[in-house]
């Protein structure tokens, strides 16, 4: 009507702007889906040809998936800590051997074997987790200088096919610690102190790679707390980072030395790393020794795939050395503890799975290339791990 003051809209006029509701809530649904679709299509692709590998080599998948330390999550989550005396990777019987094992994940394998059984509830917790993670970094690669939705979906593809990265597909911990890892980061860098210590408490119940965790989140919070951002909150998340992994080293000390003092109880855990696995902090002199050898005369396949996932790592962490602090910082923490210890040399590219950060300059590169070539490096990526982790598991004799 003339004079009303109002302005009638014809349908034909409505249109666009329906079309245009439509395709941003298509946007918006795309994006919330896509870290997960990425994710699991790139470790779909992973089991598949374990899958195979196991079938050619008449292997069972099942015991692949749950192999090596999966047999001990699943006995804790069991029976927890006080197992029959248990023969450990040297064929000793210790009856502490167990404690070694951090509870974070055979705990959450408790809550849901009732309904799933322990070998399904493992692998679920793992599945979740790894999801959990792939929003964590989708975020992670949107947040840091220079990132994009982009780049956190292409820094989701690399997570997802990083060497060994089998083994978040198994009953094993690293999906779980890399969820709280990787959303500890991200609430540093929102400067959401208090999750990003519960979250690193969480991390240090789970693995002691929470260490570099833990340190990263302290360099983050005295820098906040120096330049008098956000008040008090950064204290918060100081008090919090380290209580899960050294309120675990201390009770392993009290369980299994109870007279002993309050530092050679911290160190029980380490004295069961030594006794059972032959694994301790050397300053890097068993890596360099194994790579040396390996470099000057090894015929083994694992061995020069071992070496070559060291190299990358290191160069790696050359590359991220100009990204905020707390990524370098964690990264480097990673770093030191795998290649500076005397674990399994085999074991390397699985423990170093946890570096994630040193994936974000590669995702922020290739975020800058066409479609087509981010497609096809990804898919490559993708098909040299699930041969990797495939070969580790059926062809490889020993663990990993």
């Amino acid at each position: 009507m003339q004079g009303s003051g109002q302005t009638v809209r014809r349908p034909e006029q409505a249109a666009p702007g329906l079309l245009l509701d439509l395709a941003d809530r298509i946007t918006r649904r795309r994006a919330l889906l896509l870290p997960a679709a990425v994710y699991l299509g790139v470790r779909a692709l992973g089991v598949v040809v374990l899958t195979v590998f196991a079938a050619l080599h008449d292997t069972d998948l099942l015991s692949r998936i749950a192999a090596w330390d999966g047999q001990w999550y699943l006995k804790i989550a069991a029976s927890g800590y006080e197992l029959e005396p248990t023969t450990d990777a040297l064929g000793h019987l210790n009856p502490h051997t167990p404690r070694a094992f951090f509870p974070g994940y055979p705990f959450l394998i408790r809550l849901l074997a009732p309904a799933l059984g322990f070998p399904a509830a493992a692998l679920v917790v793992s599945l979740a987790a790894g999801l959990f993670a792939a929003y964590g970094l989708a975020r992670l690669g949107r947040l840091v200088r220079g990132g994009s939705r982009r780049a956190g979906y292409i820094l989701v593809a690399l997570f997802a096919a990083t060497p060994m990265s089998v083994v978040l597909t198994m009953a094993y911990t690293e999906a779980l610690f890399c969820a709280l890892a990787v959303w500890t980061l991200v609430a540093v860098l929102e400067r959401q102190w208090e999750p990003a210590g519960v979250c690193c408490l969480a991390a240090g119940l789970v693995r002691s790679t929470a260490l570099a965790l833990v340190v990263a989140v302290a360099v983050a919070a005295l820098m906040a707390l120096t330049r008098r951002q956000d008040g008090g909150r950064p204290l918060v998340a100081l008090a919090l980072a380290p209580a899960g992994l050294f309120g675990y080293l201390w009770w392993t000390g009290m369980r299994v030395r109870p007279e002993s003092g309050f530092e050679a109880q911290l160190s029980t855990w380490s004295d069961l790393e030594w006794q059972g696995w032959r694994t301790r902090f050397d300053g890097g002199v068993s890596t360099a020794r194994f790579v040396a050898e390996v470099l000057t005369g090894s015929d083994s396949a694992m061995s020069v795939l071992t070496v070559t996932v060291i190299a990358g790592a290191l160069i790696g962490m050359a590359v991220l050395a100009r990204r905020e602090t707390v990524l370098v910082v964690y990264a480097a923490g990673v770093l030191v503890m795998c290649l500076g210890s005397s674990a399994l040399m085999h074991a390397k590219p699985r423990l170093l799975l946890p570096a994630f950060t040193l994936l974000v300059p590669v995702a922020l590169a290739l975020a800058k290339r066409r479609t087509n070539t981010v497609l096809w490096v990804c898919s490559g990526v993708a098909l040299a791990s699930a041969w990797f982790g495939a070969f580790a598991l059926t062809v490889w004799q020993y663990a990993i």
